[in-house]
């Protein structure tokens, strides 16, 4: 079993476990059953702070205060939470760090995909024993979402939207009941307090497989919106980015918030359509153009230029994953940059260096 530090990417409650640990020490204020921290301090842990004790708590999300809250206090009511946006909107690791701070454990996951059977949901069993024993306790393998009814922790659904219909009803009567029925045995599974569950979707899946009236009707669902400024994305890649050179051991880089910022000024042009200062119209690509792949891109440079270039993040470093990034349908969406590149990118004075690399690389 690896330990913390040598775990490539470890759970938020073990990559954070001092800001918890110290949260949970300052934190008086009443906290609902099983919770390990109150709404505010859940709060506090999300968006970020400093604590009477002079301890730093790092934002782990940058947006509007409100939907953070409206988020926990869902979670401590009967009602389960939906986390909807478009990709790229942290919807999965705002999923963790909720589940980190209530419970301290966000390792109850299922991940919805189009195979998902009903037994990730609701529970499996174990076949050898199953066939020694008859159906039983000892033969029932719970699921991550029946262990958390039991245990009154908190379960994740990852892409609830991809996951079969037929699949996703089975969750209606664990959302409306709180139980979890065990035909075979006889018994069944009631939620204890503390028990929620915090499933994500994605905005542009919604004709995959569409949630069920009933099902909806269980979920509070709040919309997670793409960074509100340029600067608040800016702010929300150059942190990953930093976070993830650390797992990865890369080697320090100089401050490359230079390229960060024309990285993520290009993705917000490209994905609105629009230049920053709304005079020049733009196409925009088949592809999402997310934050989380402006910080897949910038990460990419910071690698290359810490073992291949000379220690500085360069225009250079980061012109192959933009233009991976964005050159999704390579018949449309090369047009697409090529036009962007020649009417937007060429005419800043500032971008000299930025548009001889983007272009060295697309005509490789």
């Amino acid at each position: 079993m690896p330990t913390t530090t040598e775990a490539l990417r470890p759970h938020a409650e073990q990559a954070f476990a001092a800001e918890l640990a110290a949260l949970a020490a300052a934190d008086d204020r009443p906290r609902p059953a099983r919770w390990r921290l109150s709404p505010w301090a859940v709060a506090t842990y999300l968006l970020g702070g400093t604590l009477p004790d002079g301890t730093v708590i790092t934002p782990k999300y940058v947006g509007p205060r409100r939907i953070v809250e409206v988020a926990i206090t869902t979670l401590a009511t009967d009602r389960a939470l939906l986390l909807l946006g478009v990709p790229g909107t942290a919807k999965t690791w705002v999923s963790e760090h909720l589940a980190a701070a209530v419970s301290g454990d966000s390792t109850l996951l299922v991940q919805g995909t189009a195979g998902t059977p009903e037994e990730a949901v609701r529970y499996g069993w174990n076949y050898a024993r199953l066939l020694a024993e008859g159906p039983s306790r000892g033969a029932l393998v719970p699921s991550p979402v029946m262990r958390a009814m039991a245990e009154g922790l908190t379960a994740r659904v990852e892409e609830l939207t991809r996951i079969p219909a037929d699949v996703q009803d089975s969750l209606i009567t664990i959302l409306s009941e709180k139980t979890l029925p065990i035909p075979e045995l006889g018994e069944e599974v009631q939620a204890v307090r503390g028990f929620n569950l915090i499933a994500t979707a994605n905005d542009r899946d919604r004709g995959v497989n569409e949630l069920s009236s009933a099902l909806r009707r269980r979920f509070n669902t709040v919309v997670l919106p793409l960074p509100a400024s340029l600067d608040d994305e800016v702010d929300i890649v150059a942190r990953r980015v930093a976070e993830l050179g650390r797992s990865l051991r890369l080697p320090e880089v100089p401050s490359g918030s230079t390229e960060i910022r024309r990285v993520v000024t290009v993705f917000r042009e490209l994905r609105d359509g629009v230049t920053t200062d709304g005079r020049t119209k733009v196409k925009s690509p088949s592809g999402s153009l997310s934050t989380a792949e402006a910080i897949s891109v910038v990460t990419s440079g910071l690698a290359l230029a810490a073992h291949f270039g000379d220690g500085v993040l360069r225009p250079g470093d980061v012109a192959s994953g933009l233009l991976g990034a964005v050159v999704r349908d390579p018949a449309a969406d090369r047009l697409v940059w090529q036009e962007y590149l020649e009417s937007v990118v060429r005419e800043r004075e500032e971008w000299k260096d930025f548009y001889r690399s983007c272009r060295d690389t697309e005509q490789r």
